[in-house]
């Protein structure tokens, strides 16, 4: 991702922030005030979200806040709120409609709401604008550990033949269209399986990021920091076999100095959803059982970089975890095989030619 993409999207990330605020209580804004120093944007938009979410639900089931305006309400009325009319509300969003549309949340959506009511909470708390936190009382939905789901190597080999193909898809239409966009796709894929990146920092890559002669390229992680990563041979064709194509589409256009390095069919930068979409299609006529993501695809990075080094350590900051410990996390499994293998090394009774 470059620097100057990363800037743009946490400018336009603060704006939408700004946004929202402006239709939540009045306090609400000096708690995000307050935690600006220690949150990202993203993080900032995400309890946004949620508590607009939180408080839409407070005057549409509460009695006492029943058809009111969500910025009318006042640190009395927080003060009058139980920890059950908490836990109702992490009930409630289990199904709940917004403007017609169902949505859901698993445990790792209640918890994340509940994560923004207790920052909240606590804030107005430690402030002394409410004399308890009943936030506090409300324990964390449990959150089950979802099976990593990867790519095997014969389904890599699979989902990058297809995107070559000409006929992929049983549409004419989606195989034409398919024709004029298989050498992007082909690179975005075999950057994502060759490097471990994350949607967010593909989407935000400049040509100029890229060194080609020594196969490194500069990437913004999150909270901004700036790495180099290393690709291979592989990655290095695929991005090349793909720029004469980058640059007829916009020579067509008459399109100078277009920093980004992956395009839409409409010469702009490529979108998040787009790069999902893609993955998505393609990684359904290679692997139809599995629900295959940019993350998807990440995982199946750094299993084979696990695989390969064995170095956790290295793992973690090559795919820019900031705790080792997630790192452990998503690749236990694999730990452990290699503590089986390890274990069956070790002889008691060795013969004495063995030594």
């Amino acid at each position: 991702m470059s620097e100057k993409y990363y800037i743009e999207f946490n400018r336009n990330t603060y704006y939408k922030v700004k946004d929202i605020i402006s239709c939540l209580p009045p306090f609400c804004q000096d708690f995000f005030i307050a935690i600006e120093t220690r949150t990202s944007e993203l993080t900032r938009l995400n309890y946004a979200s949620d508590l607009i979410t939180f408080f839409d639900y407070l005057i549409s089931h509460l009695p006492s806040l029943l058809d009111r305006e969500k910025t009318s309400i006042t640190y009395q009325d927080m003060e009058a709120l139980t920890a059950g009319d908490i836990e109702r509300f992490i009930s409630h969003v289990s199904y709940y409609s917004n403007k017609g549309k169902v949505m859901k949340n698993s445990e790792r959506g209640k918890a994340r709401k509940l994560s923004a009511i207790r920052s909240l909470f606590r804030y107005l708390y430690i402030n002394d604008k409410i004399t308890k936190d009943v936030a506090s009382k409300v324990l964390t939905p449990k959150i089950h550990d979802k099976p990593i789901i990867r790519l095997e190597n014969t389904e890599v080999r699979k989902l990058l033949d297809i995107v070559e193909s000409e006929s992929e898809f049983r549409s004419d239409k989606r195989n034409a269209y398919n024709l004029n966009t298989k050498e992007r796709d082909l690179a975005i894929l075999t950057l994502f399986l060759g490097t471990g990146i994350r949607v967010s920092e593909l989407v935000g890559l400049d040509l100029s990021d890229i060194d080609f002669d020594s196969l490194s390229f500069y990437v913004t992680r999150k909270g901004g920091n700036r790495s180099i990563l290393y690709f291979t041979q592989e990655v290095k064709d695929a991005i090349l076999s793909y720029l004469p194509i980058r640059e007829k589409m916009l020579k067509s256009a008459n399109i100078e100095n277009m920093e980004a390095l992956f395009l839409s069919l409409q010469k702009k930068r490529i979108t998040v959803r787009a790069v999902e979409y893609l993955v998505k299609k393609h990684a359904h006529e290679a692997s139809p059982l599995k629900k295959i993501s940019p993350h998807k695809l990440r995982s199946t990075y750094g299993t084979k970089l696990y695989s390969n080094t064995r170095d956790i350590y290295a793992v973690a900051e090559i795919l820019g975890h900031r705790d080792v410990n997630t790192t452990k996390k998503h690749y236990a499994a694999i730990s452990e095989n290699i503590k089986k293998e390890a274990a069956q090394k070790v002889k008691l009774r060795e013969d004495a030619t063995d030594d």
